[in-house]
């Protein structure tokens, strides 16, 4: 089991019916250092998928309820780009095909081996996120994290290292939520915060970066956690 003391690298929904597929999965990724959750069917997984804020998902393709390309392409409409990994008995050169053009981002046919899974869904969230010292932008909202300084309207907004950290995973994850777990983590890896302590971090920050401006950047949903959206999302 991973260390409480350190954040997840990376939280990975794996959306897979057959039970002892998913539970080796789910042992594997999370003895390295993964945070894990699953769903056993395709409309279950869609559900987790739209409501959490993965970073990876791996999905099977024959899913009870809503198979895995229904799946996948409800979750590119939706506009949701977190990257998915698709799993499959069907090694044909038009399934794979299929696959992608629905959204997948990479294709492993079963059986596979636990520790290329690994390597796959590594190399997907080095794609999907940015280098950790790389500015990052959302609407008229810059955030530079190597100088902790967010830049709105030509306005330079100095942070400080808690502010500094809730601001760049609500960027690195916009437009989708994030959790108050995923934040406290992120501003607390040893688990030293709490909630109300997160709140007053969150309404300094929307004094600094939203109250000066036209348009709210950070949202409350309201039961789950915050999201960034851009000026006219």
């Amino acid at each position: 089991m991973p260390s409480t003391a350190s954040a997840p690298i990376g939280r990975v929904l794996v959306v897979e019916d057959q039970h002892d597929i998913a539970a080796n999965i789910w042992d594997f990724l999370e003895r390295r250092g993964y945070e894990v959750d699953h769903a056993a069917d395709g409309a279950s997984g869609l559900l987790h998928a739209m409501r959490g804020t993965f970073d990876v998902i791996v999905l099977d393709l024959g899913l009870p309820r809503l198979d895995g390309l229904d799946l996948c392409r409800r979750l590119r409409e939706a506009g949701r780009g977190t990257p998915v990994l698709m799993l499959t008995a069907r090694d044909t050169l038009d399934d794979k095909l299929k696959g992608f053009a629905e959204g997948a981002d990479d294709y492993m046919v079963k059986p596979f081996e636990l520790k290329e899974l690994e390597a796959r869904i590594g190399a997907l969230l080095r794609r999907a996120r940015p280098p950790a010292d790389a500015a990052m932008m959302v609407g008229g909202l810059r955030f530079d994290p190597a100088s902790m300084i967010a830049t709105r309207g030509g306005r330079s907004i100095p942070l400080t290292r808690a502010q500094a950290a809730i601001l760049e995973l609500l960027l690195r994850r916009s437009p989708g939520v994030v959790s108050q777990r995923a934040l406290m983590e992120q501003v607390w890896p040893r688990h030293d915060g709490d909630a109300r302590a997160l709140h007053t971090h969150i309404y300094e920050l929307r004094a600094l970066v939203d109250k000066p401006f036209d348009g709210a950047l950070i949202q409350t949903v309201h039961g789950i956690g915050y999201r960034l959206v851009g000026d006219h999302a």
